[in-house]
């Protein structure tokens, strides 16, 4: 009989990590749809990049098919030099390159996804929310009702103020109901 296969553990997993190595991680901004075949044209040339994905169900008539798509779409992380970076630029399937500056951040941040994304963590993408910042519910049943972000709840928690009054009042919600508005 066939045996069964243990998951790998987080240390051989680690070992895998396409950013180690030299250079410096920056932030590729791609033109639409054209993160897996940068991703391509990169292995091709040797660069050192990381494309997190996941796996989610699309249907096209009556078939469902999984595909792999880009956890944070229209984004990939290089980690080389400024030359590779302008080599993926040659590519024609950048629109910006991004420099980052907090190096030992971004690594362990790719680091942690990359750990959940091997280990098949179910993930979703999530807004970016902090305190202060100006939000709009986009579905539900409180679909539209905009407000701000509270920076005291450790829940995600809207806030209505009535600012002539000097008062607000808490609503609890799910931060993926949540769009962050300018």
């Amino acid at each position: 009989m066939g045996e069964k296969k243990s998951p790998p553990n987080l240390e051989e997993v680690a070992a895998q990590f396409p950013g180690d190595g030299a250079g410096k991680w920056m932030v590729i901004h791609t033109k639409s749809r054209q993160e897996k075949i940068l991703a391509a044209d990169l292995d091709v040339l040797s660069v050192a990049h990381y494309l997190p994905l996941v796996r989610s169900i699309q249907y096209y008539g009556n078939r469902k098919v999984a595909v792999e798509k880009p956890l944070f779409p229209g984004y990939l992380f290089l980690r080389g030099s400024l030359d590779q970076a302008y080599q993926a630029d040659r590519t024609k399937r950048v629109a910006h390159i991004i420099q980052v500056s907090d190096q030992k951040q971004i690594d362990w941040e790719l680091r942690n996804l990359f750990l959940a994304l091997t280990q098949m963590a179910p993930l979703q993408a999530y807004p970016f929310l902090k305190a202060g910042m100006r939000v709009e519910v986009r579905s539900g049943p409180f679909r539209g009702l905009q407000g701000v972000i509270d920076e005291r709840s450790k829940n995600d928690r809207l806030i209505l103020q009535v600012n002539t009054l000097g008062r607000a009042v808490s609503l609890e919600i799910d931060g993926s109901l949540l769009e962050p508005i300018q």
